[in-house]
C-alpha cells in the first residue's frame, strides 16, 4: 500500500493513494477507512473517502498533542501512519454486495442516447449493450443523496457533459459524463447525458441506510422496457 500525507486547511489530512481509478486503490482507501473508523483517535470527526483519497476531519481542541512543539498535522499524521501500517497487515475488507439495477435507456427515459451514440460512431442499441455489459464499482456515495460514484465504465462510450446544463433530471437517470456514468438519486439540476432511467430509489430517507448503494458494492445494469419500468414503479397503464 502506497499513500502520502497532505493537510487540508488546519483541521484534516488528506490521504492520497494514487492518481487513477482503480479497483485496487478503492480497496485500500476501504481498509484504511476501516482502521481509522474501529479505533479512532481523540479529536477525531469523520473520513470522508473519493476515488484515489480519504480525507480525515479532526477537531483541533480536542486534539492530545503530547508534545509541546508538535504541530496538529504532525501529530495527526504520526497517529495516521501507525494506522494505515496496521491497515496493510490482515485487516480483511468486508464482502461486496453486487446489484442489479434495472434501467429503461432510450426514449422519454433516456433522451440523450442518440447523441452519445452519435458521439462515439455508434448505434443506440451497441452503447446499451456495451453500457450494461460491465460490471461498476462504487467507490463513493456523494453530490447528491446516494449518488454513486461508479468506476468501470468503457471508454468506449465516453461523453462530454452538456455545456448548458438542464434544470431538472428525474430521479433515477442514468447518465454519462467523461468517462463516468452515475444514477441521479433524486431530482436535480444535471449535465450530465441522460441515457436512461431506473426505477429503483436510490434515496430512501426513511430507511436505515437511508442509501440503496453503499462504498464497496458492485453494480449491474439490466435493460428493460416500458412496461416493466411501469410496472416496477407501481404506474397503472
Amino acid at each position: 500500500m502506497a499513500w502520502s500525507l497532505h493537510p487540508l486547511g488546519d483541521s484534516a489530512v488528506s490521504v492520497e493513494f494514487g492518481r487513477s481509478i482503480r479497483a485496487e486503490i478503492h480497496k485500500e482507501i476501504s481498509a484504511a477507512v476501516q482502521r481509522i473508523e474501529r479505533d479512532p483517535f481523540p479529536g477525531f470527526i469523520e473520513c470522508l473517502p473519493s476515488f484515489t483519497a480519504v480525507t480525515v476531519y479532526y477537531d483541533l481542541a480536542a486534539l492530545r498533542i503530547p508534545e509541546p512543539n508538535r504541530t496538529a498535522f504532525g501529530h495527526v499524521c504520526s497517529i495516521l501512519r501507525d494506522k494505515l501500517s496496521r491497515a496493510e497487515n490482515g485487516l480483511q475488507i468486508e464482502s461486496e454486495r453486487v446489484i442489479d439495477i434495472p434501467v429503461c435507456y432510450g426514449g422519454e427515459f433516456g433522451p440523450d442516447l442518440g447523441l452519445v451514440a452519435e458521439w462515439n460512431g455508434l448505434s443506440e442499441e451497441e452503447v446499451v449493450s456495451i453500457h450494461a455489459g460491465g460490471q461498476y464499482l462504487v467507490h463513493a456515495i456523494g453530490f447528491a443523496p446516494g449518488f454513486p460514484y461508479l468506476g468501470g465504465m468503457p471508454g468506449t462510450i465516453a461523453a462530454p457533459r452538456k455545456e448548458t446544463p438542464r434544470l431538472r433530471i428525474p430521479a433515477g437517470s442514468v447518465g454519462i459524463a467523461g468517462a463516468q456514468t452515475g444514477i441521479y438519486p433524486i431530482e436535480t439540476p444535471g449535465g450530465w447525458q441522460i441515457i436512461g432511467r431506473t426505477p429503483l430509489e436510490l434515496f430512501r430517507p426513511d430507511n436505515s441506510p437511508p442509501t440503496l448503494l453503499q462504498g464497496g458494492d458492485t453494480i449491474r445494469f439490466r435493460p428493460i422496457g416500458p412496461e416493466e419500468y411501469r410496472g416496477l414503479r407501481g404506474i397503472q397503464p
